[in-house]
């Protein structure tokens, strides 16, 4: 279960943005789900953050650059912090064929061979997620939907592959500095207009 601390009321966040927008729930939602994730992570954080937005395809990511600041010099050297992805939203599409897109890398921390976790996708390249900043260690079973959430977690997968143009997002939540989140939080706009949101451990 996710604490309290990091965790979002998506409900009252639908409800708001479709009380104050005159445009359809998901530009509602691309529009007011951003803001809410960067004040919750950066209620979380201790360091100095280095906040960044871009697009890959159909999704925006928003990602914490840290080693940015360090490059500059303006804040020390601090191997416990590395680059991460805070959030990523957008709406399903097909998978892109090559994977000569727009490189925006976070290294993984963690070796993964001889371990128990993959390379992760924070969207999966099914339904037209990228590469290189879209990678994070992802607990195998988790990943593979051979456990009960690892079931759960490929329904919402196929859900969104299943139907183009379906809007979806991941969070990843962390306990510490590091690139691999403790939690992982997944939620697709169905076609009814409803929220479906699972958080995941990592």
């Amino acid at each position: 279960m996710l604490p309290s601390r990091y965790s979002i009321d998506y409900e009252a966040v639908l409800s708001e943005a479709r009380t104050h927008s005159t445009v359809n729930t998901t530009l509602a939602l691309k529009e007011h789900l951003p803001s809410r994730w960067r004040d919750v992570y950066l209620s979380a954080i201790r360091h100095e953050p280095n906040l960044v937005r871009f697009r890959h395809g159909t999704f925006e990511y928003l990602c914490d650059i840290y080693s940015q600041l360090e490059t500059t010099g303006s804040i020390p050297y601090d191997q416990t912090i590395a680059d991460r992805v805070i959030g990523v939203l957008g709406t399903s599409s097909r998978a892109q064929q090559t994977r000569n897109a727009r490189r925006i890398r976070v290294e993984l921390t963690e070796e993964l061979e001889g371990t128990l976790r993959d390379d992760g996708h924070f969207m999966a390249h099914s339904i037209g997620g990228g590469f290189d900043v879209n990678l994070f260690s992802q607990e195998r079973c988790l990943n593979r939907g051979w456990s009960l959430q690892g079931k759960i977690y490929r329904q919402m997968e196929k859900y969104c592959h299943e139907r183009e143009g379906i809007f979806c997002f991941s969070r990843p939540v962390y306990a510490d500095g590091s690139s691999v989140p403790r939690w992982l939080e997944f939620g697709v706009l169905k076609t009814d207009d409803t929220l479906w949101v699972e958080v995941f451990d990592n």
